[in-house]
């Protein structure tokens, strides 16, 4: 029996913290079915078909993982690949409470279905999707984040966007 995961987000875009938890659930499952979220409830960069490629190229050189895109309800995404565990990271204390929220509403939906909540190694802790958009919105550098594909897709984006770049992304404060 192959012990398949699902490793779901939106990934716009993926960073060094997803490839981490991608790379380790690896060690943990025969497959795991990165799960590319196409209509999330936010305002996004890339288009899915941008994200998928962007996935697919970072985590390429991984053994054990498929790219797919999805929609509807990530139990009924477990389902439709026959996975029996969702994947999730861990960066901070405050993911906790919605993670926790997200695997209660999961299990009330699909019993059967897990969730195994990996913890961001030290060196990722800090990043998040929309860090990583906040920063190179406002010109930052992000190389230390994400692979360099993905560094050269945001440049071309906001570059694309000129001075409507900022205003693209949630801010958080990083202009304050």
């Amino acid at each position: 029996m192959i012990r398949r995961a699902i490793f779901p987000a939106s990934f716009d875009p993926i960073h060094a913290g997803h490839i981490d938890i991608a790379r380790r659930a690896t060690a943990i499952f025969d497959e795991v079915v990165v799960g590319v979220y196409d209509r999330p409830l936010k305002q996004l960069l890339f288009s899915i078909e941008e994200r998928l490629a962007l996935v697919r190229t970072a985590l390429d050189p991984i053994e054990g993982i498929r790219v797919v895109r999805y929609s509807g309800l990530t139990v009924d995404f477990a389902r439709s690949v026959d996975a029996k565990t969702i994947v999730r990271g861990l960066r901070v204390f405050s993911d906790f409470e919605l993670e926790f929220r997200m695997a209660l509403a999961n299990h009330r939906l699909a019993p059967e279905i897990e969730v195994v909540a990996l913890m961001s190694s030290e060196q990722h802790m800090h990043i998040a999707s929309s860090t990583v958009r906040e920063i190179a919105s406002l010109g930052g550098d992000v190389r230390s984040m994400v692979p360099q594909h993905v560094n050269a897709a945001l440049l071309a984006r906001f570059a694309e966007l000129g001075d409507d770049a900022a205003g693209s992304v949630d801010m958080v404060s990083l202009r304050d």
